[in-house]
């Protein structure tokens, strides 16, 4: 079985500037600093940002899991990763993809950024779906807005 969901932030910082701190391992370095109570170690285990990035996250309570930037699109402003090991691979997820995507608006000072979970269970029941949320990507999400909106955005 297939699902998703999704979450939508409007960030008033043209589509550029916010793809800036999204389309690097910036947001990955401002998850580290911002959100410490909820991701209470983050590892760059491989990579500098681009396609093939490992990263290890450790959350509070304890659980933790490696995902994998599998693309990075600085034309269309999306990246996507796919947990890779541990997480919710562990409670029977077949796959857990997250995807972000920047879009700008017509107002040039303006875009919306999109975050989207995929995930696929097996059919049966064997596996709590009530545990995927897209909270953590709302949360990611105005931290980044309120830097983005920060005269000196994200650092």
């Amino acid at each position: 079985m297939f699902g998703q969901l999704s979450h939508e932030t409007e960030v008033k910082v043209g589509a550029s500037k916010a793809w800036e701190l999204y389309g690097t391992i910036k947001l990955a370095l401002m998850v580290k600093e911002h959100l410490r109570d909820a991701f209470v170690q983050l590892d760059i285990l491989e990579g500098d940002g681009g396609v093939g990035t490992v990263i290890k996250f450790i959350l509070a309570g304890g659980l933790s899991y490696k995902e994998k930037l599998t693309k990075v699109d600085h034309e269309h402003r999306v990246k996507e990763t796919e947990m890779i090991e541990g997480g919710l691979r562990d409670m029977g997820f077949s796959s857990y993809r997250v995807r972000l995507e920047v879009v700008g608006k017509e107002e040039e000072d303006s875009c919306v950024v999109k975050s989207t979970v995929e995930y696929e269970v097996p059919d049966d029941d064997s596996v709590d779906l009530s545990i995927v949320s897209v909270k953590p990507f709302a949360d990611i999400a105005e931290v980044a807005k309120k830097l983005l909106n920060s005269a000196n955005g994200p650092n």
